[in-house]
């Protein structure tokens, strides 16, 4: 008996699924962003509306005073969607715990100066608080934002301050030789220490903000575009000379983190600025408010970490600097 084996090839009626070929039309692949964050937003049979908030449907568009006319404008450059995401994330994830072994194999702790080793441990463990608030705020903005392009990126970087979080803990249980007292003592310095309390109350503000837009441009735009070149730029090059070697290749994630995050956060918030003079000057009142609160928080922490509250100075310049070219008024 002869097999004969043939091939055939199917021509598929169209490229993609119906709702992306709407936009594109049926002849155009579509990539697997556009596939897995366009139109995938619920926009009908709610049913009801949340008993906590009666005047907005589940998933409503005024919850901002953010207006679009179409809210699958914004895109992320890079492109994450759940499997890109993990994939990068994975390597970030395997480089960092390279790191923490090499801190550990050469014993690179024990080549810190002995004071800056406390002012490291003052300045860096109770950031592991603010990167929960900061989890919290990029889960309210995937709870009532609006468009999968937005609230996609926003889940992901909420896993993001949770890994970030515990990359703090790790760093400060290796930099106190695993004495978990370190953590309670982080603790009650995010509650009590002078020097923290700016931060600690800009960070619970910002909890408590009603329109999510806003809460992206406090948390993304403002204060981490303060605090985190704070701590992983200025005080960080400061530890270098103290030898604080350990210090910077335990943090080399959030660095990597910072430059990544602003790809996606400055493509959100040009796009939002350019849709109308009215959005750009919103975003720009709301930007003002919190640039303030964080400098003034910035500026707590350098004086108590370096004796100098105008290292805070360079970097509020360089944040104006990258507002303006966002569309903002600053």
């Amino acid at each position: 008996m002869n097999i004969d084996i043939k091939s055939e090839d199917i021509t598929p009626r169209r490229q993609t699924f119906s709702h992306i070929a709407a936009r594109y039309g049926e002849d155009r692949p579509a990539s697997r962003y556009d596939e897995a964050t366009l139109d995938v937003q619920a926009t009908a049979n709610f049913h009801y509306r949340p008993i906590w908030a009666p005047e907005y449907e589940i998933f409503d568009t005024s919850r901002t005073a953010i207006v679009m006319n179409d809210w699958y404008d914004f895109k992320d450059p890079r492109q994450f969607y759940y499997a890109t995401y993990n994939i990068n994330r994975a390597g970030m994830n395997q480089a960092a715990d390279r790191a923490f072994e090499f801190v550990e194999d050469r014993e690179l702790v024990g080549r810190i100066d002995a004071d800056w080793l406390a002012k490291a441990k003052s300045y860096l463990i109770p950031l592991r608080h603010y990167e929960w608030a900061a989890n919290l705020n990029s889960l309210l903005i995937t709870d009532f934002g609006y468009g999968t392009r937005f609230t996609s990126a926003a889940v992901f970087a909420s896993g993001d301050r949770l890994g970030m979080a515990q990359i703090i803990t790790r760093a400060g249980l290796v930099l106190a030789d695993y004495d978990e007292s370190v953590l309670v003592d982080g603790r009650q310095a995010w509650l009590e220490a002078e020097a923290w309390q700016p931060t600690r109350q800009m960070a619970e503000d910002s909890l408590v903000v009603q329109d999510w837009f806003e809460t992206f441009i406090a948390q993304y735009l403002a204060m981490d575009g303060i605090l985190l070149p704070l701590v992983y730029g200025a005080f960080d090059d400061t530890g270098l000379d103290r030898g604080a070697t350990a210090v910077s290749m335990m943090s080399e994630f959030q660095v990597d983190w910072m430059k990544d995050a602003a790809r996606w956060v400055d493509s959100f918030v040009k796009t939002a600025a350019a849709e109308s003079e009215a959005n750009a000057a919103q975003l720009s009142a709301w930007y003002g408010t919190w640039r303030a609160k964080a400098v003034a928080a910035g500026a707590a922490l350098a004086t108590a970490t370096l004796g100098d509250a105008g290292a805070v100075d360079a970097i509020a310049a360089d944040l104006d600097a990258r507002a303006a070219r966002l569309g903002l008024t600053v």
